[in-house]
């Protein structure tokens, strides 16, 4: 007995240890394989785009990097991090094109994939990236771990907004000072709390091969118990965090996140939380919490987009899955798929609050102007998660063809012929507003020094074309260009998927070099970083000059034709008026 728990601390960490990395390790290709068709099942396009996928991930680490890491540009970083607060909270992720750990939007970039990967898994395992998966989560929630030392406590962020914004540069010498936040039962952060219980949650799930309908889904195989237990247990403390403490925003405690990741409501955050904990314990005192929360707090009018500050949306179609996959939890299926549908059909029949643009992108205003590609990805990831449970074919039909249309658009079949996945093609962004891989040191100078991106961030999902369907390249167009955690997100669940049923290539493997430079917008973008723009598609001052040429030379024709008819007009009265 004595031996046996000497050797227990041994045996959990061999229960628990993450599965070994491939050798030789996967490498992105050159972005001219982007363009070479491909044929076979499952298709090699779509799996180097999923490992490409991943790979951006591994581009924003923070902490110490590990000998198997793959981006040779990358260094230490941020080592001390957490050291103000007595804790180590090096680790982790760089958000987005800059150097701050944001919790919120990490919670909701891991719930989202291993919810995917909990679908689609399959698709990892064929594409033989599963163990790059599982190195991937590991990052991130062995950091949301640090970063929930006890019960009551969580870091919401790691770094200054301020000096991150003014910074551009490489991650070797990052501006100190970088403070860290917490939210705690004196400054609670209902949402926070609630968002990264459900991250803990939805992975847990994952880890413990607790599916959804197996009939529809497939699970990656990254099976651990014990990994999922720890998950469980970090997700249970943290739901009673959030609900048992004063009950508000997280920004309402810690204003130093309000302008970066500011959020507008918790109440879809709590319903989250406890719908993917009832299904991780089997709890149907859970599942009533949450049909609670979403009755309580009408959140079926939260029908626009789905993304790291608005859950609403998916809700339904997670309830449909919990219910038709647990009988413990006594869900109302048909409940939830009429509500699931009432959602998918109104964007598919375009009455939703989005609309089209001229080029077939699904966009919403406001919600889709800093970064026009991700609701209209996470609505076809939304769709492509809920057609296997839908009441007809045709709906079935008709939400897997919109949600590949979205996919298409992303990848290349838009009116730039532009992939806005960074090294997936010849016609890929070239300048990704990165400050890790930009190579620059002067924001001030962010557009021109140096001239070409020292480094490619191969996998990113940048944010996308203006609400007119153009993209400018610019990286100080931070809506357009910016890469971040949750732009990734619903596009690896997605092409988890392509993995599995498609043996099409991607559309990008039609776009040949030099078709983004044929049809290269001039002027400015019409967004945030350049409202400007934002009166339509501008002229050039050549065509400015034609065009008043133009307008001058018909209104002197007009001027001169309505003199004539007056003229006409004046002598016909004469003589009428003079007789023969």
């Amino acid at each position: 007995m004595f031996i046996f728990l000497l050797l227990l601390p041994l045996l959990s960490s061999f229960v628990s240890a993450q599965l070994p990395l491939p050798r030789p390790p996967f490498q992105p290709a050159d972005p001219s394989a982007g363009a070479v068709p491909s044929s076979g099942t499952p298709n090699p396009q779509w799996i180097s785009l999923l490992g490409n996928l991943l790979y951006f991930y591994e581009a924003q680490r923070s902490g110490k990097l590990p000998s198997t890491n793959r981006v040779s540009w990358r260094n230490n970083s941020a080592l001390d991090d957490g050291k103000d607060a007595g804790l180590d909270l090096s680790g982790g992720y760089y958000d987005a094109g800059d150097y701050i750990k944001a919790t919120y939007p990490l919670s909701f970039s891991l719930m989202s994939i291993c919810w995917g990967a909990t679908d689609f898994g399959k698709g990892y395992d064929l594409a033989s990236q599963t163990a790059y998966l599982d190195d991937m989560l590991r990052w991130g929630l062995d950091w949301l771990m640090k970063a929930h030392p006890n019960d009551t406590t969580l870091y919401v962020l790691v770094g200054s907004t301020e000096l991150d914004d003014a910074y551009w540069g490489g991650d070797s010498n990052l501006p100190t000072p970088r403070p860290s936040y917490q939210i705690n039962n004196t400054y609670p952060g209902t949402d926070a709390a609630a968002g990264a219980s459900a991250a803990f949650s939805a992975c847990s799930n994952l880890y413990a091969n607790r599916l959804f309908n197996t009939s529809s889904y497939a699970s990656a195989t990254l099976q651990n118990s014990s990994y999922a237990q720890t998950l469980l247990n970090h997700a249970q403390t943290l739901y009673t965090f959030a609900t048992n403490a004063r009950q508000t925003t997280y920004q309402t405690s810690v204003p130093a996140i309000k302008e970066s990741y500011g959020s507008s409501s918790y109440e879809d955050d709590l319903a989250l939380a406890a719908l993917f904990l009832s299904r991780a314990s089997e709890s149907s005192d859970l599942y009533r919490d949450a049909e609670a929360y979403y009755d309580k707090y009408e959140l079926s009018k939260q029908n626009r987009v789905f993304n790291w500050d608005s859950k609403g949306p998916g809700l339904p179609i997670l309830f449909a899955q919990v219910a038709q996959s647990s009988s413990k939890t006594n869900g109302n299926f048909s409940k939830w798929q009429i509500a699931a549908e009432r959602y998918l059909d109104d964007i598919v029949n375009g009455k939703s609050q989005g609309y089209m643009t001229k080029d077939g992108l699904l966009y919403y205003d406001g919600d889709s102007d800093s970064a026009s590609l991700n609701p209209a990805l996470n609505a076809a990831m939304l769709m492509s998660r809920y057609a296997p449970m839908a009441s007809t074919f045709d709906k079935k039909t008709a939400y897997l063809k919109f949600a590949q249309s979205q996919v298409d658009y992303a990848l290349g079949k838009n009116s730039m012929s532009v992939p806005y996945v960074v090294g997936s093609n010849p016609n890929s962004p070239q300048n990704p507003h990165s400050a890790l891989a930009s190579g620059g040191n002067n924001v001030s100078t962010i557009d021109t020094s140096p001239k070409e991106e020292a480094y490619v961030i191969y996998g990113a999902v940048i944010g996308g074309p203006d609400k007119f369907g153009r993209y400018f390249d610019l990286r100080s167009d931070w809506p357009q260009t910016e890469v971040a955690l949750d732009y990734n997100a619903p596009m690896l669940t997605l092409a988890a998927m392509h993995v599995i049923s498609d043996n099409k290539d991607p559309f990008f493997t039609a776009l040949q070099d030099g078709a983004y430079e044929k049809v290269k917008p001039k002027g400015l973008p019409c967004d945030a970083a350049f409202p400007e723009g934002c009166n339509g598609p501008h002229l050039s001052k050549g065509s400015k000059i034609a065009m008043g040429v133009v307008i001058t030379i018909v209104g002197l024709t007009i001027i001169g034709l309505i003199t004539y008819y007056v003229y006409l007009v004046s002598t016909r009265k004469k003589r009428a008026f003079m007789g023969p």
